[in-house]
């Protein structure tokens, strides 16, 4: 498991954020976007069910360390 990120500051690729959270997933959320602000993060997406997109909160959460600002995954 990687090591979370502790700031917005960090230099860690969103691109390797979003893949870890899709990984964690299991594909379940389609177009994974995290947009790292400075207070925060933001998810976009599409998903099926609630229930992934709160799971990929989770995720973000754990895997980061910050707070999700907002949670744009579309369930469909």
């Amino acid at each position: 498991m990687a090591s979370p990120v502790t700031a917005p500051s960090c230099q860690v690729p969103v691109e390797y954020l979003e893949s870890l959270i899709s990984h964690r997933l299991g594909g379940r959320i389609r177009d994974l976007r995290v947009v790292v602000q400075p207070n925060g993060l933001v998810l976009h997406g599409r998903t099926q069910t609630y229930h992934a997109k709160q799971l990929a909160q989770h995720a973000a959460m754990e895997i980061t360390g910050l707070p999700i600002v907002s949670n744009e995954i579309e369930v469909r």
